[in-house]
């Protein structure tokens, strides 16, 4: 089971859906605790520094289709120190 799931479905003109790709990508930017206007609702998030993504395209029924996700771990991850700067201290 998923922790939280927030999913949108509605119909955007192109302008529309440029303006939420621009405030995307104004929030990833910038990274930290960002503040998503979603339509009628807004989203909070932390976005860190390290992503994963992932694109996908699929033709078929008339239609394309257009995927594109971020994924990064709920939780802090902290990078243990290199030997060199562990022997430093």
């Amino acid at each position: 089971m998923k922790d939280l799931k927030f999913e949108q479905k509605r119909s955007l003109s192109r302008l529309e859906a440029a303006d939420q790709l621009t405030a995307l990508a104004a929030a990833l930017r910038h990274g930290g605790d960002a503040d998503l206007e979603l339509g009628p609702g807004r989203l909070s998030l932390r976005i860190p520094d390290d992503l994963r993504s992932e694109i996908e395209v699929e033709v078929g029924d008339g239609e394309i289709e257009l995927e594109i996700e971020f994924k990064w771990p709920t939780a802090e991850t902290r990078t243990a120190p290199s030997p060199a700067a562990a022997g430093a201290e």
